[in-house]
C-alpha cells in the first residue's frame, strides 16, 4: 500500500472544499452538504447589496458583484450612507459628495447600479421609522437575494445596516435569499464562520479596481488585508482567491448559477 504524503492530503481535501463549497451565484453549495442547483437560473436575478459606506459593499463582496453582473443580472448596490464622517478635514456635505462620486465610479468597474439609502455616516440609527423607510427602499427594488454586513461586527454602522436588512427580510415573509459578507475579518467582522465561497479569480483585478476608486480612504492602507482575506478563502476553497459567506438557511430557496 503506498502512503500518502502530507501535501496529497492537503491538495485532495482543497480538492473536495472547491467541490462542494465554492460559487454562492456559481454553485449553491454550502458546508458540509447543500448540493449544487441547476446550471442556469430560468431569469435573471436583481440582486441587492447593502453596505454601511462607500468602500464596504466592495470590499465585502466586490468579486461577486462582478460575477454577477458578468452573467447578465442586475446589481444594486445600497449604500446606508455617503461617508459623511470618513475625510478627516471636510464637512459632511464635502465628504458626502466626494464620496458618492468615489462610489458611483466603483459601481461602473462593477457593473452595478448605486442608491443612497440617506443615513449619516456615525449616526446611523435603528428605530421604527428607519426600519420601515429602509424596508420601502428595499422592496421597491424587488430583490431576488440580498447581501449585507455579518451582524457581530465592531463598526456600529455595519451593525445598523445588518439589522435593517434583517427586519425587511423577516417583514417581507422571508421571500429573498440572505447573505451576510465579512469585511476587515478579525478588527470589524467576528466570530465569521462562512458556509458558502465564491472563486473571484476571474474578478479580483475588478474588486481591487473598485476598491482603489475610494482614493479619499487611503485603500493602500486596507486592501492589503483583504488581499490577505481573499487569498486565505481562495486556500480554503482551492482557488486563487475567493469571498466567503454565511447564508440565512430560513430563507427562499432560489435557484443560482453554477459557477465551473
Amino acid at each position: 500500500m503506498s502512503k500518502t504524503t502530507r501535501r496529497e492530503m492537503l491538495n485532495r481535501s482543497l480538492q473536495v472544499a472547491g467541490a462542494v463549497a465554492v460559487g454562492l451565484p456559481l454553485a449553491e453549495a454550502s458546508a458540509p452538504a447543500r448540493k449544487a442547483g441547476p446550471s442556469s437560473p430560468s431569469r435573471k436575478l436583481r440582486v441587492i447589496v447593502v453596505g454601511a459606506h462607500p468602500d464596504d459593499p466592495e470590499s465585502g463582496c466586490g468579486g461577486t458583484i462582478a460575477r454577477y453582473a458578468d452573467l447578465g443580472h442586475e446589481v444594486v448596490v445600497i449604500y446606508l450612507t455617503r461617508g459623511e464622517a470618513g475625510i478627516a478635514g471636510k464637512s459632511h456635505g464635502e465628504a458626502a459628495a466626494i464620496r458618492s462620486a468615489e462610489a458611483q465610479k466603483a459601481c461602473q468597474i462593477l457593473k452595478a447600479r448605486a442608491v443612497f439609502a440617506g443615513q449619516i455616516d456615525g449616526s446611523t440609527e435603528v428605530n421604527p421609522g428607519r426600519y420601515a423607510d429602509f424596508r420601502k427602499l428595499l422592496e421597491a427594488q424587488r430583490p431576488d437575494l440580498v447581501f449585507t454586513h455579518w451582524p457581530v461586527d465592531t463598526h456600529p454602522d455595519h451593525r445598523v445596516a445588518s439589522l435593517l436588512v434583517y427586519d425587511a427580510w423577516l417583514r417581507s415573509d422571508k421571500r429573498f435569499a440572505l447573505y451576510y459578507f465579512e469585511v476587515l475579518t478579525g478588527s470589524q467582522s467576528q466570530l465569521f464562520a462562512p458556509s458558502l465561497y465564491v472563486d473571484i479569480t476571474a474578478t479580483e483585478s475588478r474588486k481591487r479596481a473598485a476598491c482603489y476608486a475610494h482614493v479619499s480612504q487611503q485603500p493602500d492602507e486596507w486592501y492589503p488585508h483583504h488581499d490577505q482575506m481573499n487569498r486565505f478563502r481562495g486556500f480554503e476553497a482551492g482557488t486563487k482567491y475567493a469571498e466567503a459567506f454565511v447564508r440565512h438557511v430560513q430563507d427562499g430557496d432560489i435557484a443560482l448559477p453554477l459557477t465551473s
